[in-house]
């Protein structure tokens, strides 16, 4: 924190359970990934620190929650089979490869993921086809 603080830094924290942390340190940007639909939910409801930022994970069951959440204002991040497309659905497709820093994203994203290992013969659903 001091060395951030000496640099002019903006500090930043990946982390899902310490929003009395959060509330604390106002000037730490935290942030996370959730498959918890009622967690997006009250982010995109403004319900969480200011200074937290969520993203909804896509997986095989939660599409629909999915979607709904990109179309209240919120992001999600997706796993993509060969390329990742500049739009899905409408929406605009970021590189989630070259950076973990979703808050930098703006909103109604999507983070798109290439697929890796045996993701890349998985069809449950979990990996997108473009």
């Amino acid at each position: 924190l001091h060395t951030a603080y000496r640099r002019q830094r903006q500090m930043c924290i990946r982390d899902r359970e310490n929003t009395g942390l959060m509330e604390e340190y106002k000037s730490i940007q935290w942030y996370d990934y959730t498959k918890i639909y009622k967690r997006a939910l009250s982010f995109v409801n403004g319900e969480l620190p200011s200074n937290y930022h969520l993203t909804y994970s896509l997986n095989e069951d939660n599409r629909n929650d999915a979607f709904d959440i990109l179309n209240r204002g919120g992001n999600i991040s997706a796993v993509f089979r060969k390329s990742l497309p500049k739009k899905y659905n409408g929406f605009k497709v970021v590189n989630a490869d070259d950076s973990d820093l979703r808050f930098l994203d703006g909103d109604n994203i999507i983070a798109g993921l290439l697929a890796k290992g045996k993701a890349k013969n998985d069809y449950s659903g979990f990996v997108l086809d473009n």
